[in-house]
C-alpha cells in the first residue's frame, strides 16, 4: 500500500468497521475481531469502529427483539474488546441519537483523518463524512452472489459499495472464469477469512461426538436474477434432511430462524439446539465447537450453483481447532486441498461417504484440519495478501 500510505507500510493506521454491537453473538464476533486482533498482531495500529446505521438493528438475545436500543449490545462489546486487550481501542456511533460510545468515542473522527486504511467488512456500516478520509477504503464482500445482485437491483446499496475505493470477496473463484457470481461492475477480487490461530486452543477431538454447525435456515428471501433463482440453506438443506437415518454418527443443528421446520427435522433424527447457547460469546462459540466431533454443513444453494468458491469463517474456526469439516462443495477445491480435514459433498451419498472417511481416520483428519488452517487461514497471510494487493491498480 505504498502510493497512499501516510505512515510506513510496515505500521498501517487502519480502521476496523465490525457489526458487534447490533449483532452481539459469539460467532459473529470473531469474525470481525480476527481482522482486528490479526492485523494488530502484524505490527499496524489499528481501532474498530461501529455505526448504527440509520433504522432499527440492535439485536437483544435477552429480549428476542431487534430495535433501536444499543444497551445490550455495548454491554456485549466492552466484555469482549477487554478479554481480547482492545478494551481502549473501540468505539459506536449511534446516528439515531447522535452520539458516541466506546473509549475512543471522543478522538474517533480525529482518528480517522489520519488514518491509512479502513476495512468495511460485509459492507456493513455506512461510509460516514468521517470514513471518506481515509485515501483507501476497503469493502469486504462476505456474502457473494447474493451481494453482487444487491449492487444490480439495490441503489442504497450499491451508493454505499462507491463509496469505497476497493473491493475483495469471499466469493474466491470470483476472479476464475468458471465462477457464475453475477457481474456488477466492480473489480472484485478474492480473499477470505483470516484466523488468528493463537486464539483457537487444539484439543483432541471427540471420536464418539456429534457433527455440528450453526446455521440460519434463512437469513433473507431468495434471489433471482437473469433468470436463475439463487436460494438459502433451506433450498440446500431439502436432500439432507434424512441424513442422520443413513449415518453412523449423530447429527446436531443449533439452527436458527423461525421459519426452520424444527420438529419435522427432529423426527428425521437431527439434535436440534438453540444458537443461543451455542453462540452466547465468543468463548462459548469456541467451547461448541471444541466439543463438536466435526462439522457438517450445507452452504447457500447461490453460492453452490454459481460455484462461488466460498467457504465459511465458520468452517475455518473449526479447522482451527482441529475440527474436520464436511462440507457442501462451492468450488472451493479449486483453491483448497480437499479430501483430508476439509471433505467437500456433492450429493448425500458423497456425504455419507465422507462421514465414513472421516470416522475411519479421525485422529488424521483432525491433524490435517489444523494444518490447513495454519497453511491457508492464518491471519498474517490472508491480511498481508490482502494489503500487497491494494497496490494493484483500481
Amino acid at each position: 500500500m505504498k502510493s497512499a500510505s501516510r505512515h510506513p507500510p510496515d505500521k498501517l493506521r487502519i480502521v476496523v468497521l465490525a457489526y458487534v454491537v447490533r449483532c452481539p453473538l459469539g460467532g459473529m464476533a470473531w469474525h470481525y475481531l480476527q481482522y482486528a486482533l490479526g492485523l494488530r498482531m502484524m505490527g499496524h495500529d489499528v481501532i474498530v469502529v461501529e455505526d448504527s446505521e440509520d433504522y432499527p438493528c440492535c439485536y437483544d438475545p435477552t429480549r428476542h427483539v431487534t430495535d433501536l436500543d444499543p444497551a445490550y449490545g455495548l454491554r456485549f462489546a466492552a466484555k469482549t474488546y477487554a478479554r481480547v486487550d482492545l478494551s481502549d481501542r473501540w468505539a459506536y456511533h449511534d446516528a439515531h441519537r447522535k452520539e458516541w460510545h466506546g473509549p475512543l468515542s471522543g478522538e474517533v473522527v480525529e482518528w480517522c483523518e489520519k488514518a491509512d486504511l479502513l476495512l468495511n467488512i460485509s459492507g456493513a456500516n455506512p461510509v460516514r463524512p468521517w470514513f471518506e478520509a481515509v485515501p483507501v477504503r476497503v469493502f469486504i464482500d462476505t456474502d457473494p452472489v447474493f451481494e453482487q445482485i444487491r449492487q444490480l437491483t439495490v441503489p442504497v446499496r450499491r451508493e454505499r459499495a462507491l463509496a469505497h475505493t476497493h473491493y475483495f470477496s469471499f466469493g474466491e473463484n470470483i476472479e476464475r472464469p468458471a465462477s457464475g457470481i453475477p457481474s456488477d461492475g466492480l473489480r472484485w477480487r478474492a480473499t477470505r477469512q483470516p484466523v488468528v490461530l493463537d486464539a483457537w486452543s487444539v484439543e483432541p477431538g471427540p471420536a464418539g461426538g456429534r457433527y455440528t454447525t450453526v446455521m440460519q435456515w434463512e437469513s433473507y428471501p431468495p434471489r433471482e436474477h437473469a433468470g436463475i433463482r439463487y436460494g438459502l440453506k433451506s433450498t440446500s438443506f431439502t436432500p439432507y434432511a434424512d441424513l442422520p437415518r443413513r449415518a453412523g454418527s449423530p447429527l446436531e443443528i443449533a439452527l436458527g430462524s423461525p421459519s426452520a421446520p424444527r420438529e419435522e427435522l427432529r423426527t428425521n433424527g437431527w439434535h436440534i439446539t438453540s444458537p443461543l447457547d451455542a453462540t452466547r460469546d465468543p468463548w462459548s462459540y469456541q467451547r461448541y465447537i471444541r466439543r463438536s466431533k466435526a462439522e457438517f454443513s450445507v452452504a447457500k444453494h447461490g453460492y453452490v450453483i454459481a460455484r462461488s468458491g466460498w467457504f465459511s469463517e465458520r468452517s475455518a474456526a473449526y479447522l482451527a481447532s482441529g475440527r474436520p469439516v464436511l462440507v457442501q462443495e462451492t468450488g472451493f477445491s479449486e483453491w483448497l486441498p480437499s479430501g483430508s480435514g476439509v471433505v467437500p459433498f456433492n450429493d448425500p451419498d458423497e456425504a455419507l461417504e465422507g462421514m465414513r472417511e472421516i470416522d475411519g481416520r479421525y485422529t488424521h483428519h483432525c491433524r490435517e484440519a489444523r494444518a490447513l488452517a495454519e497453511e491457508y487461514f492464518d491471519a498474517r497471510k490472508v491480511l498481508s495478501r490482502l494489503i500487497d494487493r491494494l497496490d494493484d491498480e483500481h
